[in-house]
């Protein structure tokens, strides 16, 4: 009985002694990552995508990377710039692993290293700069950025692909001073339009008073012009009604009779003038009412 139970543990034994030396023998490498394999200590080779043997107990993977690339979001960083004024940056850094051996011997930690070469390049871009030129540069501070990490890191087996400023934050005082700023400049524009409308409303108002004043001129003139000819055409049908008729100065005389009550109508008629013809028109009209003695 007690050599059953023995054998049975010696077999469970050499049967885990042999999982462990498989589990140790075989390795599958996901697709995108990369092994670094060390045999007693020294660097071996890199595993790529697929399925691998190892020597047990000699070989040993060091690192495992992700060859994707990858994003990494660093802290805002205080900056001084060239006028002295502290800006808070936030950065964001695209890179990706092209050589697994260097970015695990040449460096300790490639993306603590990323982030303090950048913070150290940006101060020194964006201290040549002014505030204003960091706020309008940030495409000239990204290639900036890029072309020294991308040059720093290249023997870290890492390549920068894209350096991204997310935020440039000038200090509280300077932030409420600009928003003055714009909103002054914003007032000034609008003030600007308006004093514009005014002026163009005022301008189209006077240029339609103007030719409404010249259309009625020329619809009085076209008016007094057609009065005129009527009363000239009138007078000439009246003048030559007379001279066809051929009136004696009885007929006139009663005419003028008939037109008395309508020139004392006029308040201001106070004085009237007759003239020296008329007043023997009138005796000759009369003499023609009396009446002619019996034959």
């Amino acid at each position: 009985m007690t050599a059953a139970i023995a054998s049975a543990v010696v077999v469970l034994l050499v049967l885990l002694f042999v999982i462990i030396v498989i589990a140790k023998t075989v390795r599958i490498v996901p697709q995108a990552q990369a092994c670094v394999v060390e045999r007693l200590g020294r660097y071996s080779r890199t595993l790529g995508a697929g399925l691998h043997i190892l020597v047990p107990f000699v070989d040993r993977i060091t690192s495992r990377l992700d060859l994707r690339e990858q994003v990494v979001s660093f802290q805002p960083q205080p900056v001084i710039t060239e006028d002295n004024l502290v800006v808070s940056i936030d950065s964001v850094i695209y890179f990706q692993v092209t050589d697994p051996k260097a970015a695990t011997y040449e460096i300790q930690n490639y993306i603590w290293g990323v982030e303090q070469l950048t913070v150290t390049t940006l101060r020194n871009v964006v201290g040549s700069m002014d505030l204003e030129a960091t706020l309008t540069s940030r495409d000239q501070i990204n290639s900036q950025l890029r072309g020294v990490l991308d040059e720093a890191t290249g023997k870290w087996g890492i390549r920068v692909n894209r350096v991204e400023l997310k935020a440039i934050d000038p200090p509280p005082s300077v932030q409420e001073s600009m928003e003055k700023q714009m909103r002054a400049e914003r007032d000034r524009r609008a003030a600007i339009l308006t004093a514009e409308g005014i002026k163009q409303s005022q301008i189209l108002t006077a240029q339609g008073e103007r030719e409404a004043t010249v259309l009625r001129a020329e619809g009085d003139k076209q008016s007094a012009i057609l009065r005129a000819e009527g009363e000239a055409q009138a007078v000439q049908k009246v003048f030559d009604a007379i001279h066809q008729a051929d009136p004696d100065p009885k007929l006139l005389a009663y005419q003028y009779l008939q037109a008395l009550p309508e020139i004392a109508k006029g308040e201001s008629n106070k004085v009237w003038v007759v003239p020296a013809e008329l007043t023997g028109a009138l005796e000759n009209f009369a003499s023609a009412f009396q009446s002619k003695p019996p034959a």
